[in-house]
């Protein structure tokens, strides 16, 4: 095996690096979980995830974990609405029967982390180690972390997302901006906090377009909803609107311009006292994006292939990043690292460009000015294949 007494250090526990340790182990390979949380308890927020037939599912197939994954999906949180600017319903799949097996099961991002946390060897993820930098050692990398300590690994994998720091060591191609900002919301305790847009999702999603823009979100089984305002500006929006988006008046007054004829039902999110918001910039890596292989240092997921959210693709393509790279260090394919990583890369940088000219073109019906028309008229259209 490839990798035998090598020293693997994963960079990043989301569900791409936590799914490759999973999958790394199973090979007995010596590898460990740099994570910035501080502990495993920490909330752990995003949407929900759907996981796709041939990659996210796989995934969990190939870590021997499809069984736990089905014990903690959640198949009301599929169930979709498709509204206006005045939450007039346009598609409500609560309408369509059930169906006895899900070709896109959902499930939270906590229990997901759970799953594969669990799977994993006792103190294999390395808590509170927020990546700094690292310099080469020997034949591998010296990395050092926010709170002062350090590791060697003799191999390095990206997995720490979009804003990936260990990517520059890799590559200098710089994001594009993809002409569209979102504004994430958190609120806990949803019921008591929103309970009209709680009640009116009925445990599932609600997607809403209109006048170019969208607002969505979705119910988490904690009790918890994350939604997003997403809408077209210049890249340079966020930094010359001058909004604190840790004041609630300020990031309500912005809403009630930026989406003025919408239902003022929206307000809810927004006038809340605990809800807290994270401004997003969409960007994407361009199709054409290269790099030159290293024997020891590469990336998997949203590192790799950023992409904007609106197609449900890049925890998928990130699961696959996991499993084929796990398969190509511990098969015996290929003479080196080196030459694995290479093929790895090539196929994955594919890949990743697919999914991302498939997510811009969803982007680009969704934000149009018949978003709307055209996105009922493709669920209609899936609901009767």
């Amino acid at each position: 095996m490839l990798i035998q007494n090598k020293k693997i250090a994963i960079v990043g526990g989301g569900p791409a690096g936590l799914t490759l340790a999973r999958l790394l182990q199973m090979h007995n390979a010596d590898v460990k979980v740099y994570e910035r949380d501080f502990d495993p308890n920490v909330r752990v927020q995003g949407s929900t995830l759907d996981l796709h037939e041939g990659t996210g599912l796989e995934a969990m197939k190939r870590a021997g974990l499809l069984d736990e994954f089905y014990e903690h999906h959640r198949p009301v949180a599929s169930k979709m609405q498709l509204v206006d600017k005045l939450l007039n319903v346009k598609f409500d799949d609560h309408n369509f029967a059930e169906v006895t097996s899900e070709s896109r099961p959902e499930i939270d991002r906590a229990p997901l982390r759970n799953i594969l946390l669990n799977s994993l060897e006792p103190e294999t993820v390395v808590w509170d180690s927020h990546f700094v930098e690292m310099v080469k050692q020997d034949n591998g990398w010296l990395l050092h972390f926010k709170n002062g300590k350090s590791a060697y690994a003799d191999l390095v994998i990206a997995a720490d997302g979009a804003n990936s720091k260990i990517r520059p060591y890799i590559s200098d191609i710089k994001p594009v901006y993809s002409g569209i900002t979102l504004i994430e919301g958190n609120i806990y305790e949803a019921e008591q906090k929103v309970p009209k847009l709680f009640g009116f999702a009925r445990g599932g999603k609600v997607m809403a377009f209109d006048n170019e823009q969208f607002i969505g979100y979705g119910l988490k089984g904690d009790g918890s909803i994350m939604f997003v305002a997403c809408f077209k500006c210049p890249e340079n929006w966020l930094k010359e609107s001058d909004i604190d988006f840790k004041n609630k008046a300020q990031v309500l007054a912005f809403f009630k311009k930026e989406f003025e004829d919408w239902s003022e039902d929206w307000h809810e999110f927004f006038a809340n006292d605990e809800v807290h918001f994270t401004p997003r910039p969409q960007y994407y890596f361009p199709f054409s994006q290269t790099w030159e292989t290293q024997e020891n240092l590469t990336m998997i997921g949203d590192a790799a292939h950023r992409m904007p959210p609106f197609a449900g693709e890049g925890a998928n393509v990130a699961m696959q990043d996991s499993f084929e790279l796990a398969e190509v260090l511990t098969g015996n394919k290929f003479i080196d690292i080196r030459t694995a990583i290479a093929h790895f890369e090539k196929d994955m940088i594919a890949r990743g460009a697919a999914a991302t000219k498939d997510t811009l073109e969803n982007t680009e019906r969704m934000f149009s000015e018949t978003g709307l028309e055209q996105m009922v008229s493709f669920f209609y259209q899936v609901k009767h294949e």
